[in-house]
């Protein structure tokens, strides 16, 4: 996908993003009930990312996040940035409110972003 994109010029304006909605343990519990929201990988490509860029660790284990912890409203943030959406004015309206995707939060991270 991406050496296609790339070939035909569209990989800057595209976004690929590989992510499940959540982690699993490095252990087998069996009852396949091991999900892992304290530690899980997302990978970009391609819309402005900072190609080869590894931000934030988990313990050695691969549990927890150890440095440089995001949430799942910052990945938002940054995604949306990298397509030109300020992400402090996005609302969607739900049960009649208008709400921002991000919450309160999202922080924009420059590593990931190149800002």
């Amino acid at each position: 996908l991406i050496t296609d994109l790339k070939q035909r010029g569209l990989l800057d304006s595209t976004l690929i993003v590989f992510s499940g909605e959540f982690g699993r343990t490095p252990f087998a519990q069996g009852s396949g009930r091991d999900h892992n929201p304290q530690g899980f990988s997302l990978w970009m490509a391609g819309g402005g990312v900072q190609g080869g860029t590894i931000y934030g660790a988990t313990d050695e284990y691969g549990y927890r996040v150890i440095e440089n912890k995001l949430t799942v409203h910052d990945m938002h943030a940054n995604m949306l940035h990298l397509l030109g959406i300020d992400h402090k004015r996005l609302n969607v309206r739900f049960s009649g409110r208008d709400m921002r995707l991000t919450d309160v939060h999202g922080q924009i991270v420059p590593e990931i972003v190149g800002a």
